[in-house]
Order: C-alpha cells, then structure tokens, then sequence
C-alpha cells in the first residue's frame, strides 16, 4: 500500500489531463489524523517553482492535512499566475476537505515554463477527494514523468508502520532530486522530531543520490504523522527505519535513472571527516569520464584518480587505493591489478576508493552516461 500503509491516511490518484496519455496525473494523498504533525525538506536551488514557495510556508507551523502533487508541469517560472494556481489548488482542496488551504501542501514536476491549466487541476482535486481510499497505487503512478514504474515503500516495527512514494528518473542531485516524495507514518511524533529524523534521513539517502549532477527547481520530500497507532517510538529508533525507507526509495530512483545501462555505488573509506567522505564521492559521480568509462565497460581507474585530485578533501593522491567491482587496480597510487580481471559488464558497479587518512566513510549512488540519457533529454520538451 506504500504510500497508505500507515493508519490514518488515505490517497487516490486521477488523471486531470494535465499530460498526454490516459494515465493518471494528479495525486491527492490526506491525514486523517488524529494528529497532523509533519515535516518537509526542499531543493536548495535558488530557482524555486511556486509549489515549493507555498509549501515552505505552509509546513512552517508542524501541522499538515494534506498534499496534493500533480505531474504535466512543473509550475516554475510560470510569473504571477503560476502561484496564483497553486493557491487556487490548495483552496480548492481545503473546500474539499473541510481543512484550512495553510494545511495543504503542493507539489508539481514536469516541463519548467508551461502553465498549468487551472481548470483541469480544479477538477481533478475534486474528484481527487472523492476517490480517496486505504490503495496507495494509482497515487504513486499519478506522479511519475519519465518514470518508467512507481517507486513505493514501507517498513514496519513494533505498534506503528511507515510508507511513502516517490518519483524521479532523472536530474538527480544534491539538494534532492528531481523528486517528490511523500511518507507518512501512525507513530506518535511531534513536528519538531520528525524535522530532525527526516533530516537524518535525506542527509543519508536522497542527498547522496547524485545521477548526473543537475539539481531540480521542484524537490520536495514531506514526512507526515497521524499518531494512529498510539504509539510513541523512540527517535533513534523511528530515525532508523525512516533513513531504511529513505534508502531503499533512493536505491529505486537510481535503478530507474533516464537511459542508465550501469547503476554505480562509489563507496569511500578512509577519510579523515564524513564530508571529505562525501565530496571525494561526489567529484567522481558527476565526472563525466568516469561515466562514459563505465558506459563503454572501460576500467579506467585513471579518472577516479583525476576526479578526487580536484577535491579540497584531506588525503594524499599517491596513498589511494581504487577497486573495481571488487578488483584492486590501484594501490598507493600505482597500478596493482589487470584491467583486464575487472568485469563491469553487470548493470551494478562498485567503485571503491580508500583515502588512507582516516576512519569516516560514506557512499554516494551515480549512473553512467549513456546515448539514451542524451537522446530522452534533448527531446525531452518535444
């Protein structure tokens, strides 16, 4: 039930005609309470769409009702009107509901520019609300653009459970994704704790998904409770499985990353602070020889090298060990084993790179750049 799969929620998904196709294209998913606590993070882009100014504001005092998320536009650059619907959207929803529109946060993805048409969304969230059930599905397939399949899941623990959908195949990087997500849970939980446990969690997961380097106007990932279960779960605790849940939604948005062949994990050990961890990852994720290596099947681990050289990170690069798909092809620096012993002929890639500097660690999620990834992006407006 992914996205329902907590007590207290319900969700539906219609198709409003806002994108060609039959499908549906407006998801609407409510709280039911009997709390309404909630949380929210956002891209860090400057350029924010208007459903991301209004949701900053709206999640601002902990409580939310409702989230309504539609696909065929992302509603970005759209001047005043643009905001204009997505304040009609979240009226149109509270008049619905019989909640405040401040409860109601928007989310939109699609082609940045094209407005979107009021009309159709008006009526796609009344019959929306209409629709609403304890079946999650057609909400998480409501959301998707170049999506090829819905990415839902849940965790369960002693006396409460939490769900969530997500969407995003492509602009995939810090600072989020070209992504919506949506969990909820039945745990008892003030706002302010699942602030600090969602925060956890995305720093872990979403963050870490860096597919091609481009970061997203729209990202918006929202965390909402009910208390339903009447259970209050530690935070270590719930932070734990939310930041499971997170991962495991993460992992799928890579394997369906636009035209990918190769869903790479690029672990870095031995580093001398988590962020030096992360941003060695990171320099390798977005090189774009690397990618294009791994594309051809081409251990070049060369590049590796070149790549975290460019890093502000603490380590020397003539100490480095870099692995392939478990072969160790550089050690301190200098050649170690064949090219030739690796196989990178799996869809899944392990490059591992040991800083010698220290104890942190940290893994960052990345794809290879394929033909197709150029081809759906260079059409994609068309």
């Amino acid at each position: 039930m992914s996205v329902t799969a907590a007590r207290g929620f319900e969700a539906a998904g219609v198709a409003a005609g806002l994108r060609s196709g039959s499908g549906p294209d407006l998801a609407l998913v409510v709280n039911r309470g009997p709390i309404f606590s909630a949380a929210a993070v956002f891209t860090s882009n400057r350029a924010l769409a208007n459903p991301v100014i209004w949701s900053k504001t709206a999640v601002a005092d902990g409580v939310v009702r409702a989230v309504v998320l539609n696909a065929g536009g992302a509603n970005c650059f759209t001047g005043a009107e643009g905001f204009q619907v997505v304040h009609a959207t979240a009226e149109a929803v509270g008049s619905a509901l019989d909640v405040s529109a401040g409860d109601v946060l928007v989310c939109s993805t699609g082609l940045i520019g094209e407005p979107l048409p009021l009309a159709k969304v008006l009526d796609g969230v009344t019959r929306a609300a209409k629709s609403l059930g304890r079946d999650g599905g057609e909400a998480s397939r409501a959301i998707l653009t170049t999506d090829s399949r819905p990415k839902t899941s849940s965790r369960l623990r002693p006396g409460y459970a939490i769900g969530g959908m997500a969407k995003g195949a492509g602009m995939l990087a810090p600072g989020l994704a070209t992504m919506l997500v949506v969990i909820t849970t039945d745990a008892e939980l003030s706002a302010a704790d699942l602030d600090v446990s969602l925060r956890h969690a995305t720093r872990m997961s979403f963050d870490r998904l860096d597919s091609d380097g481009c970061m997203s106007t729209n990202d918006q990932v929202t965390l909402l409770a009910s208390g339903a279960s009447g259970t209050r779960p530690h935070r270590e605790e719930f932070t734990q499985a939310l930041t499971e849940l997170c991962l495991d939604l993460a992992d799928q948005l890579q394997a369906d990353a636009e035209g990918a062949s190769h869903d790479i994990r690029i672990s870095v050990t031995g580093a001398r602070s988590e962020g030096d961890a992360v941003e060695v990852g990171r320099s390798v994720a977005r090189n774009n020889l690397v990618k294009a290596a791994i594309f051809g099947n081409d251990p070049n681990w060369g590049r590796v090298l070149a790549a975290i050289g460019t890093t502000s990170a603490t380590f020397d690069p003539y100490d480095v060990d870099v692995t392939m798909n478990g072969v160790r092809v550089c050690h301190q620096g200098a050649p170690d084993r064949p090219r030739a012993e690796v196989d990178l002929s799996p869809r899944k890639v392990l490059i591992g790179i040991d800083l010698r500097s220290g104890q942190e660690s940290a893994t960052i999620l990345t794809n290879d750049l394929t033909h197709d990834y150029v081809h759906e992006n260079s059409a994609y407006a068309t």
